[in-house]
């Protein structure tokens, strides 16, 4: 089989605006004739409503990502108060790479990666160490990292770089086959963004949160939409994909639907409160307790997910699954919190009841404590981390969970670390994004960076989505579930490109009604 001569790349230090990296003006030079194809957005007025002139106007000014220059805009007023706004800028420059592994990433120190290096000689490959910097943020410092890299491929070149990675394996070498738009330096692009706006001063409807027909499943925003009869939706925060399979609905974090705390918040994340028309973002804890009749009190550390070695979980009836069956406890609670039944654990809650689940010491709290007939007073707390204050849960309150705080009081502001995410991939790498802000006139934005599409859109790191909704005016921002998941709807069509190809099921939506 013949050997392949990769092309050397040069080192991917991000550059000032305006700089070229030699590997990619070599490949920009090939890509010339490459044009852009990006779908316009389709149509999604409302039949039948004349929505009224809109007041709402992104700005004229150069888009903030990729090189110097207004984006394409297109714009559908969908109802009063309510505009879609389409973004195209750039253009593909960008193409493929292949990666080596270290102990199972595409990065390492410098020692690590002059040992791959090494590797990837002795295989007759040319090969180069490239310096990266993770940048700054708020909570978390800069860090220097190492990647090995070798040839460079133009976007229909796909297949070299495949080739050059099944080589690289039968001399014992892993790798990869990367997409340098992918890395989150410098790139000329493209980037695809759709921009929903609603402003409080026209839109007369509300804003709500769904977690479908039930917390344990997974659904698609568009399913939860139709099912509110929502004018918009998009997805909300992260969910556990690591649980057992038929609680992979489960969201990851706070989430507060009309009212009720269907699962407890990661303290000190992000999230977004919405309450009506209005929309908030600040930082949250929970506290949920059960006070027996005997006037023993006990934290309940979890709200339908998973249990774990002497814990105490509470199940509502929008679970939507069995509970587990463990070696656990189960008090079976009506709506007044009287207990029903005790038994092992495992089994169903009921529509009207909520089950108490405890593990280890935990079940002998229930034995000892939630006698059949006897009353325990559940109570549910979210507060504002910085107010400090309680969050009323009224019926017309809800929750979403943020992955990462982008934007504070005006300024970027860019929260890795408490929110969980701070590492290469969420910081530094380009992927699909969902994002929420809002102004400081209260009008909310939501947005939607297509990626992983290399040649059409190549979505968004951290850092460059808290500059995009800041250029678009937020005051406050955070980051939502993105990658697959990133999906916005709107009259009942997904007005995106999901990366799977598809719109993908997730654990809570963002909904906005008439």
């Amino acid at each position: 089989m013949p050997r392949l001569t990769p092309r050397p790349q040069g080192p991917l230090t991000p550059r000032p605006q305006g700089s070229s990296h030699p590997a990619r003006r070599r490949l920009r030079a090939g890509l010339l004739s490459l044009s852009l194809l990006v779908a316009g957005a389709p149509s999604v007025a409302l039949a039948g409503t004349a929505a009224p002139a809109s007041r709402v106007e992104l700005p004229r000014t150069d888009f903030p990502l990729g090189p110097p220059g207004l984006a394409d805009q297109t714009h559908t007023a969908v109802a009063p108060g309510i505009d879609l706004f389409t973004l195209v800028h750039g253009s593909a420059t960008d193409g493929y790479t292949v990666s080596v592994l270290m102990k199972g990433k595409d990065y390492g120190t410098r020692a690590q990666a002059e040992a791959a290096a090494e590797s990837v000689r002795a295989a007759g490959f040319e090969v180069s160490v490239q310096q990266f910097t993770r940048p700054e943020v708020a909570d978390y410092p800069a860090s220097i990292g190492y990647m090995v890299r070798t040839g460079l491929w133009t976007v229909k070149e796909r297949k070299e770089a495949d080739k050059v990675v099944k080589q690289l394996k039968e001399a014992g070498v892993t790798a990869k086959v990367d997409f340098l738009g992918d890395d989150g330096v410098q790139s000329t692009g493209p980037w695809d963004v759709r921009v929903l706006t609603i402003d409080p001063r026209d839109f007369r409807g509300s804003y709500h949160s769904s977690v479908g027909v039930n917390v344990a499943k997974q659904e698609r925003p568009s399913a939860m939409a139709k099912q509110a009869k929502a004018i918009a939706a998009v997805n909300g925060g992260f969910f556990n994909i690591h649980t057992d399979k038929h609680l992979r609905g489960e969201p990851v974090g706070i989430s507060v639907v009309d009212g009720r705390l269907l699962s407890e918040a990661v303290p000190g994340r992000s999230a977004l409160i919405l309450k009506g028309r209005s929309a908030r973002i600040t930082e949250v804890s929970t506290s949920v307790t059960a006070t027996s009749a005997d006037g023993e009190r006990t934290g309940i550390t979890g709200v339908n997910r998973a249990s774990k070695p002497d814990e105490l979980i509470l199940y509502t009836e929008e679970f939507g699954a069995d509970t587990p069956a463990d070696d656990g406890a189960e008090a079976v609670l009506d709506a007044n919190g009287q207990v029903l039944e005790l038994r092992p654990a495992g089994g169903p809650v009921q529509p009207g009841t909520r089950v108490l689940h405890g593990t280890g010491i935990m079940s002998d709290w229930i034995w000892s404590h939630a006698w059949e007939q006897w009353t325990l007073d559940i109570t549910s707390k979210v507060t504002d981390l910085r107010s400090g204050k309680s969050i009323p849960l009224t019926p017309e309150t809800s929750i979403i969970g943020g992955g990462v705080g982008l934007v504070r009081d005006g300024t970027e502001h860019v929260t890795a670390k408490a929110d969980g995410h701070a590492n290469v991939n969420m910081i530094l790498r380009r992927h699909p994004r969902t994002l929420a802000g809002v102004t400081k006139s209260g009008r909310l934005i939501l947005a939607v960076v297509d990626g992983r599409k290399p040649g059409v859109t190549v979505g968004a790191s951290m850092v460059e989505a808290a500059q995009l909704m800041l250029w678009l005016g937020a005051r406050q921002a955070i980051n939502l579930d993105g990658g697959g998941s990133s999906a916005m709807v709107v009259n009942g069509k997904v007005v995106n490109h999901p990366s799977d190809g598809t719109e993908r099921g997730v654990g809570d939506a963002l909904l906005v009604t008439p």
